[in-house]
């Protein structure tokens, strides 16, 4: 398989909302409420992945990023 067959399929939260320019908090509420992303849990370590499917979800829902209130 060569590398550009190869292509990720899931992106860390950091890498996630890096993509879609806003906080890791941010994204962790909007993955909460959305139910978007897949938590994995590894002793202590937890990470949540993320599709690039989601991501665009994310991005062109009615509820998208900009539209969500501010936490806090």
């Amino acid at each position: 398989m060569t590398m550009k067959a190869q292509e990720l399929k899931y992106v860390t939260r950091r890498r996630a909302a890096v993509l879609l320019g806003i906080s890791e908090m941010e994204l962790s509420r909007i993955s909460s409420e959305s139910g978007f992303g897949h938590r994995e849990i590894a002793g202590e370590q937890e990470e949540t992945y993320f599709t690039y499917e989601e991501l665009r979800q994310v991005k062109v829902s009615p509820d998208s990023v900009e539209s969500y209130p501010a936490s806090g």
